[in-house]
């Protein structure tokens, strides 16, 4: 082999992979997070080819012809389609390895209430997308590695990590989760909830795209001093024909008002199940939100405000999961052979 060519090769790349509902990232050891994608494919439907996978995909959304269908093969965290998944994740491993001699080891984030047969789909299309071991790791966990939490001590932390399509509670003590709870609230939610407002208060019809940059620019859940306000272009349920209104940050309160209360009820009960000498340490050192979802405005002054718990946002919240995927991986390569508690399978 050609010396120049040779020192181009590396050996192998380990990566961390938050395969998440909404978006994908991508942890290599030694670069640090090199893929921020949506978990958006598009397909030739008459030849079952993969056409844009990414931000180039999500931008057909709504907008292809019959032949072409783009999608967002995981739902709720998990596999929905599962060629589709097997097809964007080779893309981004591809991607991400770029030349190596050796297949990579790859850790990936699944939710904590994950059930044996999701479980298997993951494992399995991480294998045939080319990973030479596959390691999972609970997502709770991995949020609260990459927020820098201490979670092996014997004291309690609180982490909520609100993605695109579930939020995962959970109380962490030792290293292992102590109380948790999985539930279908997410980004997703909240843009469907600003579709129906949109619906119901304007007679408007608008897409999830813009519902989603409705939430990123005013999305509001707890009274701000300060209204911001946003011009919304959409389709008038009445005459049929395009029509601009504008909303107020103050009106996103109500909009996200049924998602909000099924999360701040959900928080509530973790806490409620979480035993009294945990509670103490969680009341001394506060709740940790992560996520994308985690940067609804508001949100942390909110639960402070039910809970009485100091609340505060990790630094970099939407890339917590990934960050703590590749620290994990990191960890246990320094371990010695066949030490893991993590659940693996060899390709």
């Amino acid at each position: 082999m050609d010396a120049k060519v040779f020192k181009n090769i590396i050996l192998s790349r380990d990566i961390g992979i938050d395969l998440g509902t909404a978006t994908v990232l991508v942890y290599v050891q030694g670069k640090g997070i090199v893929i921020r994608e949506p978990a958006v494919v598009a397909i030739d439907k008459t030849t079952d080819r993969v056409i844009k996978v990414g931000k180039e995909a999500q931008e057909m959304l709504g907008r292809t012809p019959d032949n072409i269908i783009a999608m967002r093969p995981l739902k709720d965290g998990v596999v929905n389609q599962y060629e589709v998944t097997l097809k964007m994740l080779q893309y981004f491993i591809r991607r991400a390895c770029g030349k190596t001699i050796l297949a990579p080891k790859i850790m990936i984030s699944v939710p904590s209430e994950i059930s044996e047969v999701e479980e298997r789909a993951i494992l399995d299309a991480a294998a045939e997308a080319g990973a030479r071991k596959t390691f999972l790791l609970e997502e709770p966990i991995a949020a609260a590695i990459g927020a820098g939490l201490t979670i092996n001590t014997p004291i309690g932390n609180m982490i909520v990590d609100i993605g695109g399509g579930v939020t995962e509670i959970a109380v962490i003590s030792l290293g292992g989760i102590v109380v948790s709870k999985s539930i279908k609230i997410g980004g997703d939610q909240f843009d469907e909830a600003i579709v129906q407002y949109v619906r119901e208060n304007y007679n408007v019809l608008i897409g999830e795209r813009t519902a989603e940059n409705i939430k990123i620019r005013i999305g509001e859940v707890y009274e701000h001093s300060e209204a911001r306000l946003v011009e919304v272009k959409g389709r008038d349920l009445i005459q049929g024909m395009p029509k601009i209104i504008t909303l107020s940050s103050k009106e996103m309160i109500g909009a996200t008002f049924s998602p909000m209360t099924a999360l701040i009820d959900s928080i509530c009960d973790v806490i409620e199940r979480t035993p009294p000498e945990l509670v103490g340490d969680i009341l001394h050192n506060g709740i940790v939100l992560a996520g994308g979802g985690s940067m609804l405005g508001g949100l942390d002054r909110l639960i402070e405000r039910v809970t009485g718990i100091r609340t505060y946002v990790a630094k970099n919240p939407g890339a917590c999961v990934a960050l703590g995927t590749g620290k994990k991986l990191a960890a246990m390569n320094r371990m010695p052979d066949g030490f893991s508690r993590e659940k693996q399978v060899k390709s």
